[in-house]
């Protein structure tokens, strides 16, 4: 498994696909709905195995010089529980300093507050419901 930073059609196709699978199919959003207007400002990373096949996804955009927000993060189903969304934190966090953050900001759904408990990273506050369901928490950490 490495983590890349898709550049080719292909790729994005794959990063796209698998965030759409992840967090907009799984609540009958329609497709599309998994890009977000300032995409094309963002740092995205995908996990891929030895194939080349995404199995993780996630973004990196700078709030602030000094802040960095992670969004948009999913690992394929049949992969996750294994640890696997660390390299993606790891990696964005690395590039998140490289660019001047000291801190890092989210918003966690409830099922992966205690992922990124795991990472390092502390509730602020519970936040809103997405898709009327789900409930989000923000959550920071200091770089």
């Amino acid at each position: 498994m490495k983590v890349i930073e898709p550049t080719t059609p292909e790729q994005f196709k794959q990063y796209y696909q698998l965030r759409y699978d992840s967090l907009r199919k799984p609540w009958d959003q329609p497709e599309g709905s998994e890009r977000a207007d300032d995409d094309d400002q963002a740092i995205h990373a995908m996990l891929v195995d030895d194939t080349d096949a995404a199995v993780g996804v996630c973004r990196l955009h700078l709030n602030m010089p000094e802040e960095g927000q992670i969004r948009f993060m999913g690992v394929r189903a049949d992969k996750q529980g294994q640890r696997l969304g660390d390299h993606l934190i790891s990696y964005l966090e690395d590039r998140a300093r490289k660019l001047g953050a000291t801190s890092m900001t989210l918003q966690a759904r409830e099922n992966a507050v205690n992922f990124y408990r795991r990472n390092g990273y502390e509730i602020v506050e519970k936040t809103y419901l997405l898709f009327g369901s789900i409930q989000h928490y923000k959550m920071t950490k200091q770089l």
